[in-house]
């Protein structure tokens, strides 16, 4: 049999890919049995990913399939597919992030708790829709498996209210999400959140009066890098809420980073800034609902530094995201487009590790395929 280029790609990108993972097609029923125009898990895993990592509509891509020499099948058996290897597509995403090399540690929630992390992007479709969606989702850490999704149009803010919210959850989030009518709302289905704010969008109380939080002078008092911690409260739909606020002194040239950040963003808009915002910029403001005793100040800032590590992943992800039409109508394709996207993701870091490392023979041995025994003599 003759090796194509492709064939020979192809070899390489299933070598990083978590051991056993064929045989995972077969037991989360990706693969029920080895018979019509997909007959093996690498060739279904390069179909899917046509579709998904590529932007290619299922149609595009069942007919690239077709013309590569892949396999032969509708659209719409193509649709079937991909909603059958939803749990496939996330338990590959689940492993092969447990496998990130040189990543952040995996974040862990304390004990009997659930870890998710929530985020939102705005796609616009490709071709004649020419329509702007907002995908909102939530990852559950340490698996990075989504457990929820919601697609709206472009005019779908942030918030915490879109989300199904379990007893014990503790929900991670930037600050996009920092407003206090969703913060209750978890509050209120007994969870609780770990979500940066900043001192404009989030006005914060005394937590044993009235009197408005002076959010710089304690800031101010913060010694060296130092965590600090203070009691605070607020007010959401007439109802007074505790919560703490923990923060962080930042590095010199994370200030700067930050504080050119909001020059470029003023000189945008063409608007001065304050002194006031410059200053809290050399700051990092997190805001939880935990009470003390399940996690203390450092905790609740590692927590979020988990959270911030993975910003880069979920900027991949965003990207990635805006490829492709986005699933409306039914939540196994819907979810699994997303699974899709996070191993892709995820296989995009691999290969990018792996770069930094070149060898004469351009491939990782630990991807090589095993030996081949050559007779004596030949």
């Amino acid at each position: 049999m003759t090796t194509t280029l492709m064939d020979e790609e192809w070899a390489l990108l299933a070598g990083f890919l978590p051991e056993g993972w064929r045989a995972l097609a077969a037991e989360t029923g990706a693969m029920q049995r080895a018979r019509g125009a997909i007959r093996s898990p690498d060739t279904l895993l390069q179909v899917l990913l046509l579709h998904v990592a590529t932007g290619l509509s299922l149609k595009q891509a069942a007919a690239r399939a077709q013309v590569q020499g892949l396999a032969t099948l509708s659209d719409v058996a193509l649709l079937k597919r991909l909603r059958r290897a939803e749990g496939w597509l996330g338990a590959l995403a689940m492993r092969l992030f447990a496998m990130r090399p040189g990543g952040a540690a995996r974040p862990q929630a304390p004990p009997g708790r659930r870890l998710r992390a929530v985020d939102a992007t705005t796609v616009r479709e490709p071709g004649s829709t020419g329509t702007d969606w907002r995908i909102h989702y939530a990852i559950g850490l340490p698996e990075m498996r989504c457990d929820f999704y919601e697609v709206t149009d472009h005019t779908g803010g942030e918030t915490f209210t879109r989300l199904p919210v379990a007893r014990g959850d503790i929900i991670l989030a930037d600050r996009g999400y920092g407003h206090r009518a969703g913060v209750a709302h978890v509050r209120r289905q007994h969870g609780d959140v770990i979500v940066r704010i900043n001192r404009t969008n989030f006005p914060l109380l005394g937590a044993d009066d009235d009197a408005a939080f002076g959010l710089l002078p304690h800031l101010r008092h913060l010694a060296g890098h130092a965590p600090g911690e203070w009691p605070v409260a607020f007010v959401a739909d007439g109802v007074r809420w505790p919560a703490r606020l923990c923060a962080i002194r930042k590095s010199l040239p994370a200030t700067e980073r930050a504080q050119a950040q909001l020059h470029r963003a003023a000189a945008k808009r063409r608007r001065a800034l304050q002194p006031e915002t410059l200053e809290a910029a050399a700051y990092t403001c997190v805001l939880t609902t935990l009470a003390p005793e399940v996690l203390d100040t450092a905790g609740v800032l590692e927590l979020y530094r988990a959270r911030w590590q993975i910003e880069l992943c979920f900027k991949r992800l965003k990207s990635l995201f805006a490829l492709g039409h986005v699933p409306k109508r039914h939540d196994a394709s819907a979810h699994a487009w997303i699974e899709g996207k996070l191993l892709t993701v995820l296989l995009i870091e691999r290969l990018q590790h792996e770069a930094r490392f070149f060898s004469p023979w351009g491939f990782p041995l630990a991807a090589a395929q095993p030996l081949a025994r050559v007779p004596r003599g030949a």
